[in-house]
């Protein structure tokens, strides 16, 4: 099974409960509930009946403490996997972050150089020294973007494998680590990560390689990164657990993005209850 939430209208979120055996068909919805409060959703899902309840053998989610809290209180048996690309979203978050602190330094960087000509242009007493000083232009670099340019740009670099990059990401790139080389570390440390979830190894050979990867975060010594850490540590065993049989939250993001585009085909949803019924008749 698979717990996520979704936006019908309005802002009001919903926490779905899908059957990942049924692949996004028929029988893939078991449970849409209004609200995220864990005591709400529990108290629904809860009508299930307990015999049924307890044969769930495994439900994955994000990092949500409440919907972790509504899985261990309604699923008492099921093994809880947090999903690894909302794991992964930590750390580019992380790095983002970085990212965005740079960019200020950037933009501070070039305002400072902006007040300096035009105070050098007002200083000029003459035509000709004026026109000697000439119009502000700001730096370019060798791929034709300025500095604010490359660090506006540069999030969806960071978001994605360097192997899907391509030559104009590239060429952005390697401007980019070169101007902030503590931005490379973390995105090298993210791919580490990666990696490590990528390999097919069992839990116990998984938990002693993020235990390596968690030493290089430390030594990385960045503060978004030790929050990020300490995330992973308190959720440690159910991040683990995605390395018994690899299954993710996929197939719960997917059934959102049926729910977005059935949305979108009706043009929004001004009747939530027939909404749900429609989709219940199309996915229960």
């Amino acid at each position: 099974m698979s717990l996520d939430e979704t936006c019908l209208s309005n802002g009001e979120v919903y926490t779905i409960l899908t059957n990942k055996d049924a692949h996004g068909g028929k029988g893939a919805l078991a449970a849409m509930v209004r609200g995220v409060a864990s005591d709400t959703v529990s108290e629904i899902l809860k009508k299930v009946p307990r015999e049924l309840r307890r044969r769930g053998k495994t439900v994955t989610t994000d990092l949500s403490s409440a919907m972790m809290l509504t899985v261990r209180t309604v699923f008492p048996k099921a093994m809880l996997i947090n999903d690894r690309f909302h794991v992964q979203q930590l750390v580019t978050d992380a790095i983002d972050q970085m990212r965005i602190g740079f960019r200020w330094e950037v933009l501070a960087e070039e305002n400072k150089a902006i007040r300096e000509h035009h105070a050098k242009h007002k200083a000029a007493h003459t035509r000709a020294e004026k026109d000697l000083i000439g119009e502000w232009e700001p730096q370019r670099m060798e791929n034709g973007e300025t500095k604010p340019q490359i660090m506006a740009r540069s999030r969806h670099i960071i978001l994605m494998h360097k192997t899907k990059w391509n030559a104009q990401q590239q060429a952005r790139a390697a401007i980019l680590f070169r101007m902030f080389p503590k931005l490379e570390e973390a995105y090298n440390i993210y791919l580490e990560l990666v990696d490590i979830f990528n390999k097919k190894s069992k839990p116990a050979e998984a938990r002693l390689n993020l235990a390596r990867w968690y030493n290089k975060v430390e030594a990385f010594g960045d503060d978004g990164f030790s929050k990020v850490i300490e995330t992973f540590e308190n959720h440690n065993a159910t991040i683990i657990n995605y390395f018994q049989d690899r299954l993710t939250n996929a197939s719960a993001e997917s059934f959102n993005a049926k729910i977005k585009a059935f949305r979108t085909q009706f043009r929004g949803v001004g009747d939530i209850r027939f909404f749900m019924y429609r989709l219940a008749t199309l996915y229960s």
